[in-house]
């Protein structure tokens, strides 16, 4: 596989590649392309390497026996940040390392699928750090971030949009999707919105009051 292209700026997104389901190949390609810093999560690190990308990062507790600086002598320069931090998610760390490095923009791929205490974890931290930098987590049927307070994208008609509260999500009105909401609440576990469409092609709008909303952009 191509390596990333070499840009260093902290005002293009970093990629994060976590330890989750693998995606395909031309996801990820397309997000190397546009993604100058490229961290691997040391669980993940094997199976990056042999696809044969360029690594910038790793980091992680290194607990499975890795001994990455034998596997990454031919990838310098390169950083090896060492976490053993266990109050926190190897994620949780590496967000919280770029945006110690200036990041604003990081993108997140293999955080979802295999185990689901992994994913729901790594869908709660977009919330956590959405103050701090604009998240997108990436798979190979969703792109996924936490809604602003006001939104609005145009979208093909039957362009599949989730809106999923993490909590409870007041005072939400949407327009342009089949199944509209009026002042209507979303919280986990009673109500969500999934599986709404684009009702035509144009703008869908999106507002609400209070709590914390992803948007997941699907397709099958």
């Amino acid at each position: 596989m191509s390596s990333h292209h070499i840009v260093r700026d902290t005002q293009e997104p970093a990629l994060i590649i976590a330890n989750g389901e693998a995606c395909s190949i031309q996801l990820l390609e397309q997000l190397l392309e546009w993604n100058p810093i490229v961290m691997v999560l040391d669980g993940a690190l094997d199976r990056v390497l042999e696809l044969g990308i360029k690594i910038d990062i790793v980091l992680g507790d290194f607990d499975r026996n890795h001994h990455p600086e034998e596997k990454l002598a031919h990838q310098y320069p390169i950083e090896i940040v060492h976490t053993p931090d266990q109050a926190k998610t190897d994620l949780e760390k590496g967000i919280e390392h770029l945006l110690t490095k200036g990041h604003k923009a990081i993108n997140i791929i293999w955080a979802t699928g295999r185990r689901s205490d992994h994913t729901i974890t790594n869908l709660t931290n977009l919330v956590r750090y959405e103050e701090s930098a604009n998240l997108v987590m990436y798979d190979d049927y969703s792109k996924i971030f936490v809604l602003p307070k006001q939104f609005d994208k145009w979208y093909t008609q039957g362009s599949i949009i989730s809106l999923i509260p993490i909590g409870k999500a007041e005072g939400i009105y949407t327009s342009g999707l089949k199944y509209d909401l009026q002042n209507d609440t979303l919280e986990i576990g009673i109500r969500s919105g999934s599986s709404n469409e684009a009702e035509e092609d144009g703008k869908v709008k999106i507002e609400y009051a209070s709590g914390y909303l992803l948007m997941m952009e699907c397709h099958d």
